[in-house]
């Protein structure tokens, strides 16, 4: 250690400026050293990136060179498993440290106890004892990048020429025995729990262009702009609010506020109100009674009919093992479960069917479980404290990352699939004899426009639960590509917060383009180029798809930087195993993991005490949908699934063992 003169130190200022200057001459030269050790790597290093990798630490720069390298030779779902788990670990980290951006003021100082809401509130309030609004009802949609304003480009390319040229459905493209119409029904189910943006009262008309109104199904069509609110901050003045809460909370099934929960309750016993069939219970009006009611359709209602059955059943066994749990201690213990249970069977079966590869089984159970695994938590509980050995959920603490939980405007772009539905519902004869790996024939086929709003209740009243969740089941649902966009949904009647029919009809996939840069979401090459993903030069880099080239030549010429997000994700080739782009899964890394690690009713508050013994040993012990089911229909997956997974084709061939420890699997190509 170097020791100054005395004579410094007896003079106090000459000590202090001295001091400073060692000190800036110590951190320049650091700053020499790092920029001199990565001077020869840069050339490595695509150009676009050279601005954000000089801020970066010297940890990070390692991390983003690793990631960056793997990425340009397209490698990382190509290695072995263990190594395509560290690869995702650091792009993570990465996306975590510069993808998360607040919008909206936090409040300082403010600290509640989370001892004074051991459960979830019905707005989604006080889950985060630092900043209590986080994830409530009307918070902010957050940003996983800055905004790119496009006001003065709302209109180009025409948002109904991208729809008609590139997206609208010429022949059905499914996803083989891969996913079927559940899983396409669960992620709605999914996102009438998280996101749905606050309108403006001001109409917006946009009217197809000449050259092909003959092909749209409306030659014009109006719809409520988003509303824009101050944020008080300066670099993101205007944001958007979120009209449900965010968090993992079940608010498909419980509503996201004490309006909606108290029409759900029944008030006896913890329950929830369901009719005698199974299916969701109707109001006085015709109405059907659930937590979100907007812009369902019957495979939506059967889901949250499921779950309904799932939280008053859990109410029936906590009775039991409690009886001195009164109405309101039974419903929140039972809401944590319920919610917990969806939450897993969206982490390690649902998302596990979606990209279907070793590597992101692994990852998936790693979230929850950790590295160590089921075996060992199961044993020992969770290990290491953090998210690696033991799994983000039942961490000692939450983690937000220095930035207020929220979902982020980019995170609803990248989960626009529409295209998973078909045109029609293809209905199973429930009473034949099932035939090879358990197919049963066609009775008849529902075209899909009659299956949403109030049709839909009517048809699925008809239908029943159970015949609808095997037709379902056993019909393949639609793949995200290009043309596959269903034209029924270019001629749509959408629906108020109440479920009332609106007057005017939309033309959604092109609605659905207008969003995107109407919230300054970026295209999709400076999309890929924010979340530290390397972008296209030419359209050859995105797919090989002559016709897909050339209607894209058509639609933007050469320019690749004006490409939709929504386009780009369904042209770009994709990762053998996955239903996604890997433009979308970088967001569903970070955000899925968010979900949960940000969240202390899965982290520190997951544990006897909140959801009690009974109740934690419900959700450890619940794997998957199949496991839902047969709680509630013990019959049905015996009878008609032979698919390991109930969001996998239905009569798929079942998976078979493979000895090889997952860890130690190569992805076979």
């Amino acid at each position: 250690m170097y020791m100054y003169p005395k004579a410094y130190i007896e003079h106090p200022i000459t000590y202090n400026i001295c001091f400073q200057l060692s000190y800036k001459l110590g951190n320049m030269t650091l700053v020499m050293l790092r920029n001199l050790l990565f001077s020869p790597l840069r050339g490595l290093i695509h150009k676009d990136f050279h601005e954000i990798l000089d801020k970066m630490t010297l940890n990070d720069k390692i991390s983003f060179l690793i990631v960056h390298v793997i990425d340009k030779h397209n490698l990382w779902h190509r290695l072995p498993v263990f190594f395509g788990l560290v690869y995702l670990g650091l792009r993570r980290h990465l996306n975590q440290e510069y993808n998360l951006i607040n919008v909206g003021r936090t409040p300082t100082g403010v600290r509640s106890n989370p001892e004074d809401y051991p459960y979830r509130t019905a707005d989604g309030k006080y889950n985060d004892p630092f900043n209590e609004g986080a994830g409530s009802e009307f918070s902010f949609f957050g940003r996983n990048m800055m905004p790119v304003d496009q006001h003065d480009k709302l209109k180009n390319p025409d948002p109904m020429v991208v729809a008609t040229k590139l997206l609208a459905r010429r022949n059905f493209l499914d996803t083989g025995k891969q996913f079927n119409m559940i899983a396409a029904s669960w992620i709605q189910f999914m996102i009438h729990d998280w996101i749905d943006h606050l309108e403006d009262t001001q109409q917006i008309e946009l009217t197809a262009p000449e050259e092909v109104a003959s092909q749209c199904p409306l030659k014009s069509f109006k719809f409520y702009k988003s509303k824009e609110t101050p944020t008080g901050f300066y670099e993101i003045q205007t944001g958007h609010l979120n009209r449900r809460t965010p968090w993992w909370d079940g608010s498909a099934v419980y509503g996201s506020n004490a309006e909606v929960l108290k029409k759900v309750r029944t008030y006896k016993d913890g329950k929830l109100k369901l009719s005698a069939d199974g299916l969701l219970e109707q109001d006085e009006n015709g109405k059907i009674i659930s937590g979100d009611v907007r812009n369902t359709w019957a495979g939506l209602l059967a889901l949250q009919a499921l779950f309904v059955q799932e939280h008053n059943l859990v109410c029936d066994v906590l009775k039991k093992e409690y009886p001195e749990l009164e109405d309101e201690d039974l419903y929140r213990h039972a809401r944590l479960v319920t919610s917990a249970v969806i939450a897993k069977v969206h982490t390690i079966d649902w998302t596990v069917e979606l990209l279907k590869t070793d590597t992101l089984l692994a990852a998936m159970r790693t979230n929850w479980y950790g590295l160590l695994g089921k075996k060992i938590k199961d044993t020992f509980g969770h290990i290491g404290g953090g998210g690696v050995l033991g799994g983000l959920v039942g961490m000692k603490k939450p983690q937000n990352h220095g930035v207020p939980y929220s979902l982020t405007e980019e995170f609803v772009s990248v989960y626009r699939m529409h295209q998973l539905l078909p045109d029609t519902l293809q209905l199973r004869n429930i009473d034949a004899t099932p035939g090879p790996n358990k197919s049963l024939p066609l009775t008849n086929e529902i075209p899909m426009k009659d299956l949403i709003g109030g049709k839909g209740e009517e048809n699925l009243s008809r239908i029943g639960f159970t015949k609808q969740m095997v037709s379902m089941g056993h019909q393949a649902c639609g793949a995200l590509e290009l043309w596959n966009y269903p034209i029924w949904m270019r001629n749509l009647i959408p629906e108020d917060v109440d479920g009332t029919d609106r007057s005017d009809h939309v033309d959604l996939a092109a609605l659905e383009i207008y969003r995107d840069r109407e919230r300054s979401v970026a295209r999709y090459n400076e999309f890929r180029r924010r979340m530290l993903q390397i972008p296209i030069s030419k359209w050859e880099d995105l797919t090989d798809d002559e016709e897909a080239i050339k209607t894209l030549h058509e639609v933007y010429g050469n320019d690749v930087e004006a490409l939709d997000l929504l386009v780009g994700m369904a042209a770009e080739k994709k990762i053998k195993g996955f239903a996604i782009s890997e433009t979308a899964f970088v967001i569903f890394l970070l955000m899925a993991s968010r979900r949960l690690e940000a969240d202390r009713f899965f982290t520190s508050n997951y544990n006897e005490e909140t959801y009690t013994k009974r109740g934690l040993k419900w959700v450890n012990t619940t794997e998957t949908l199949k496991d839902v089911l047969d709680r509630h229909y013990p019959e049905m997956t015996k009878k008609w699934m032979n698919s390991t997974s109930a969001f996998s084709v239905w009569d798929s061939s079942s998976e078979t063992h493979n000895p090889i420890p997952l860890y130690f699997r190569v992805p076979q190509h």
